[in-house]
């Protein structure tokens, strides 16, 4: 249920957010009240149990009813993202299985048809001449590379939402450099373990892998500039690092470390077992086949064989690629902590990473953290690659696109588009759509498809 509550306060401990709700129902007609919000809430929360956003809300002690329309939120240790985590979609407190966003959606073969709902009937007060300000969006499902076509062609403004595994297509395209944004993302790149035998049994085996690769050229092989590797899990630019974890290896060669991997694998077959041979689970665009290409003749050094397959089927290790919900250590930690990533985990890590959750001092929590990175690198159940690398297409003389730090790109309001109220702001997706708005009566009988945005929006 959107803007439920009109406002609140964080007390000054920050171990309390209150939240005042707004006058309303729910799209069942049933008034809006704290009773009923606090339920939902609760009820959200602990559908997400044992998993890693249920890990980054662990934090909440009590959800409490104070008055009719006041909801409180008790923690047992600041939270500084909790007003982002419950604007994760997980906790989008659904009433009776209807949904309450601003938009109805009716879908005909590929293309939905999403159309502002008037506030009244979504619980909200009426707005004067809402139908007035307000347009449809069509949106139809396409894939990356007729989205960088039609941006080729120009047909196109705006392309959101690529990903490694996409990016090759933007050079293909021969498109200006100047057209392909960057976005500043943190998050995960790199392999998980999803089985911790044979081979992948002892950590010390899991990082001679680790140490086989070379970052430097594979991220050179995309030939972008600003993306660099990294050995580290959680990103150095989290407000809550203490600086004391840094690269890994940093005295070593990439031969150096590639020769103590190479003693490990000897050292397996010397045992009686044979030439490791890894399954990737990973997509197969031309994106994934290039860092596989290069992932494959780096193990390939040490005497290990890999083979991709599709995401779903049986597999040692898969390949991920992730943006951070929010840029704080835990959300790293969170992602591979034993309840969610079994294989190759650290207890000792999850451990320490609990007590930095329960910890009020900001410096005991952060050091607890930055000891909780080290365990859980120490068992090397994920093998960092670099930083997710997100891009974006979007051409000289548009306005209102904005990189927004760590966690994507979003767009603000667009006036030389006239854009309606319901592009305030769009974060990027990871389905490529064809976005248009119909004017109807204003561009005549035609109905002109505008070119308001476009190509690739993504939670």
């Amino acid at each position: 249920m959107p803007a439920i509550a009109e406002r609140w306060i964080v007390t000054d401990d920050g171990l309390s957010y209150i939240f005042r709700l707004r006058d309303g129902t729910w799209p069942d007609g049933t008034p809006i009240d704290a009773p009923s919000v606090a339920a939902a809430l609760r009820r959200a929360r602990a559908a997400l149990a044992g998993t890693a956003l249920g890990l980054d809300l662990a934090p909440i002690d009590e959800i409490r009813v104070m008055t009719d329309r006041v909801v409180e939120v008790d923690l047992s240790a600041p939270l500084p993202d909790l007003l982002t985590l419950l604007a994760q979609p997980e906790l989008g407190l659904p009433r009776t299985r209807l949904g309450s966003g601003p938009l109805g959606l009716r879908r005909e073969g590929l293309v939905a048809s999403l159309s502002p709902i008037p506030p009244e009937k979504r619980g909200m007060p009426a707005q004067d001449g809402f139908s007035r300000s307000v347009r449809p969006l069509h949106v139809e499902v396409e894939s990356m590379a007729i989205a960088a076509k039609r941006f080729n062609d120009g047909l196109v403004d705006v392309a959101l939402g690529g990903t490694i595994d996409l990016l090759p297509l933007a050079g293909t395209t021969m498109l200006s450099r100047g057209n392909v944004q960057l976005d500043p993302v943190m998050g995960l790149f790199g392999l998980q373990v999803l089985r911790a035998q044979g081979f992948l049994a002892d950590p010390l085996r899991r990082e001679a892998l680790a140490l086989a690769i070379d970052r430097d050229g594979l991220v050179g092989a995309f030939g972008i500039g600003g993306w660099s590797g990294t050995t580290r899990l959680v990103s150095p630019e989290v407000p809550d690092s203490d600086g004391s974890v840094g690269e890994r290896w940093s005295d070593s060669t990439l031969d150096q470390r590639r020769a103590l991997a190479r003693q490990r694998v000897l050292a397996w077959m010397a045992a009686g077992e044979g030439a490791p041979r890894l399954r990737v689970a990973a997509p197969d665009g031309p994106g994934s086949r290039l860092a596989l290409a290069r992932i494959g003749a780096d193990f390939a050094s040490i005497g290990v064989q890999i083979e991709r397959v599709d995401e779903g089927q049986p597999a040692d290790l898969r390949l991920v690629d992730t943006v951070a919900r929010y840029t704080r250590a835990a959300w790293f930690l969170n992602q591979l902590a034993c309840p969610v990533s079994p294989a190759g985990c650290s207890a000792a890590g999850d451990a320490l990473a609990a007590q930095a959750r329960t910890e009020r001092d900001p410096q005991a929590r952060m050091a607890l953290l930055a000891q909780a990175e080290r365990a859980v690198t120490a068992a090397n159940g994920f093998i960092p690659i670099a930083r997710p690398l997100r891009w974006s297409l979007v051409r000289s003389g548009v306005t209102g696109f904005s990189p927004i730090h760590g966690v994507g790109t979003r767009f603000r309001r667009l006036p030389s588009y006239q854009s309606s109220r319901i592009f305030d702001e769009i974060a990027p997706l990871r389905a490529i759509f064809r976005i248009w708005s119909w004017r109807g009566k204003e561009q005549g009988a035609k109905g002109q498809a505008l070119r308001d945005g476009i190509s690739g929006f993504a939670w």
